[in-house]
């Protein structure tokens, strides 16, 4: 069957269910359904013929056999091939019951038997395809196209035919081909098949996009940076397949001993016989020993559940690592890149004398828009989300550590530390003015004006908008504890750990402290979960109990690191990633005790003489049929989660100032982190 094919040996056709639940490809499912509806007519002519006269015996007994051939001969020959493999499988108990139908010259029964398993294995598959949409849409989303760019001219090839450094164009409604870089244009690009977001994300110039992803929006001229299986998506594809194939403990005991179970049921069904002499019996014995829905217990619930932290950007490399997350009683975070955003934002524009928040602003961003140092591109970000409008200077110069120089309007404006501002012949003690401690996380910038000091910036590290709710939702699940553990200072890591309402924090960690810190936590008893950025963080990741990487799209290094990985940086995945595992352990439970209870009731019915060969098939698949259907449930799991982003308070600009030069509350203006 599908869904246990997914997690077990694919390719080896080692099947556990009395049918070939694993050698059949999806792509034959509809030849399977119209082989059995082919075998059914001519089995059904025959109690038609029966029943028009007794003169037409001999033709419907022919119709009957040539049923029971049709309708037998995949379960037959699946057998066949396990004995010639040399392997005793739950295939030769369906086998036999056939045989010892068609043996009695009961055709039809023999008929009717293979014409249900073969029906349940196509019900099966097909109802387990919806636990595994999510993955195959992921193999299929690349395009088999691109419209790669030469000079002026604009030609059709493969994606895979791309390579790195060639452009490519993007129209409204493509898929992305390749990973890359836009050099032109912008859009709106919908990356939930890579991040889980659902809301489109702007792109311009410079921005980085993802193969697979769509554009919704605009042409987009994009600069391959990756192609073919070295994308993201090709790289997310393969971390779920290679899911796909490893197995919790539990299932690798059940292949162990599957082998034991076929002859400890024929010795059943010759007890049956030497007691009862009755093969109707002995056939429903073989039919109703089956245990699909035993053996699809684990795997159907398995495939779901990854299936549903897939569609949200959650990959789980090995299964194992899913059922572990249910038993995770404490979360250590790192700071910069988890809890916060790891790059500045502007939070304190505080002008001096007559200048205006709105002023102050034009001049530090427009004199800072040439450089790529963190404090310039916030600067700059603030100023566009704001409206304000930037011009243009000349004599750039950067002095690196210390800040930059430049003539702007006729004027020589300096925008850097303090000490910089003094090395430039601006004097004052303008350091009075500051209410903030740089040793509390915040960097200060200061501009100055020709030989005057015009006012400062506060910037600092942003915080995750959904940080708090995250880790209120994972005391809700049941997380016992929570630590950030960081290698800043400790003011800084106070302030954010105030923030977000955690109360334990470990500061100026090298990564060897991390790495303590969680061994300490372990030798309490705590079961404990790392996260970090999947950089600077690996000793302390590969030290927990699981480990999860923030924002692995795109990145290499976070994708290996940890055996789980976040393709967004919504913390609102964890406790998801807590809720699905918890659930997914205990469907499996649910199912695990039906499988067992389902065998053994009807086994015994069956030996009693209560079922018929007939009845057995059916309850067969019933049983099979129960089992996948409470697994799926996990499929729907999380379709209400939204990204953080919709949390997020709405970008502020800068308070109109009053004749005074303040803000109309006469303060410095604080910018709020999201802006």
């Amino acid at each position: 069957m599908q869904v246990t094919n997914l997690l077990s040996q694919r390719d080896a056709n080692l099947e556990d269910c009395g049918h070939d639940h694993g050698g059949l490809a999806h792509s034959h499912t509809n030849v399977k359904f119209r082989q059995a509806l082919a075998g059914l007519i001519l089995v059904l002519n025959a109690y038609l013929l029966d029943f028009l006269g007794s003169g037409l015996t001999s033709i419907a007994e022919l119709s009957a056999m040539a049923g029971a051939i049709v309708l037998g001969y995949p379960i037959l020959a699946v057998a066949f091939k396990d004995l010639r493999r040399g392997s005793l499988s739950i295939n030769e108990l369906v086998a036999l019951g056939v045989l010892a139908s068609a043996c009695t010259g009961d055709f039809r029964t023999a008929g009717i038997v293979a014409f249900f398993m073969l029906l349940g294995e196509v019900i099966e598959t097909r109802t387990a395809a919806g636990a595994r949409a999510s993955i195959e849409s992921l193999i299929h989303l690349t395009p088999t196209k691109a419209r790669r760019i030469r000079g002026n001219e604009e030609e059709e090839v493969q994606a895979k035919d791309l390579r790195v450094g060639d452009v490519f164009r993007v129209r409204p409604g493509d898929n992305v081909a390749a990973d890359g870089v836009i050099v032109s244009g912008q859009g709106s690009i919908n990356q939930a098949n890579i991040t889980g977001e659902s809301l489109p994300v702007d792109k311009a110039p410079g921005d980085s996009v993802f193969a697979g992803t769509i554009n919704l929006t605009g042409a987009l001229e994009v600069r391959v940076s990756k192609a073919g299986e070295d994308t993201t998506l090709g790289r997310v594809r393969d971390l779920i397949l290679a899911a796909e194939k490893t197995k919790l403990p539990f299932m690798r005991i059940v292949d162990q001993y599957i082998g034991y179970y076929t002859p400890l049921v024929l010795i059943i069904a010759a007890l049956v016989w030497s007691f009862t002499h009755d093969l109707d019996r002995v056939i429903a014995v073989l039919i109703g020993a089956c245990p699909c829905a035993f053996i699809l217990a684990t795997p159907s619930a398995m495939v779901a559940a990854i299936a549903a932290a897939a569609r949200l950007g959650i990959l789980i490399k090995n299964i194992a690592d899913l059922e572990a997350a249910a038993r995770i009683t404490a979360f250590v975070f790192d700071k910069t890149g988890t809890l916060t955003s790891g790059k500045l934002v502007v939070s304190r524009l505080n002008p001096l004398g007559s200048t205006t928040p709105a002023e102050l602003l034009r001049i530090a961003a427009s004199a800072e828009r040439f450089s790529n140092h963190p404090t310039a591109k916030a600067l700059v970000q603030l100023a566009g989300e704001a409206g304000v409008p930037l011009s243009d200077v000349s004599e750039f110069k950067e002095t690196a550590g210390r800040g930059v120089s430049a003539a702007f309007e006729g004027r020589k404006v300096v925008v850097g530390r303090a000490a910089w501002l003094r090395d430039q012949g601006i004097s004052g003690d303008f350091m009075k003015t500051v209410d903030l401690e740089e040793t509390a996380g915040f960097s200060l910038l200061f501009i100055g004006v020709q030989n005057e000091c015009i006012g400062w910036v506060g910037l600092q590290d942003q915080v995750r908008p959904e940080a708090a709710a995250a880790l209120a939702e994972l005391r809700e699940v049941g997380i016992l504890r929570m630590a950030m553990v960081s290698g800043d200072r400790k003011p800084v890591a106070e302030r954010v750990a105030q923030e977000i309402g955690l109360t334990e924090v470990v500061a100026e960690c090298l990564p060897q402290d991390k790495v303590e810190f969680v061994k300490a936590c372990k030798a309490k008893g705590y079961r404990v979960a790392v996260i970090g950025d999947g950089v600077n963080d690996a000793p302390a990741l590969a030290a927990g109990d699981i480990s999860i990487a923030m924002g692995a799209a795109g990145s290499e290094v976070a994708i290996h690191s940890a055996t789980i990985a976040l393709m967004n940086n919504d913390l609102r995945r964890l406790p998801f990633l807590i809720r699905i595992s918890r659930m997914a352990r205990s469907i499996i439970n649910q199912n695990f005790l039906f499988g067992v209870a389902f065998v053994v009731v009807v086994l015994t019915a069956g030996a009693l003489g209560y079922l018929t060969p007939i009845m057995a098939a059916i309850l067969h698949n019933v049983g099979a049929l129960i089992v996948v259907f409470n697994s799926a449930r996990l499929v729907r799991q999380g379709e209400d989660l939204a990204p953080a982003a919709e949390t997020a308070p709405a970008p502020s600009s800068p308070p109109p100032a009053t004749p005074n030069g303040r803000s109309s509350s006469g303060s410095p203006v604080l910018i709020p982190q999201s802006a």
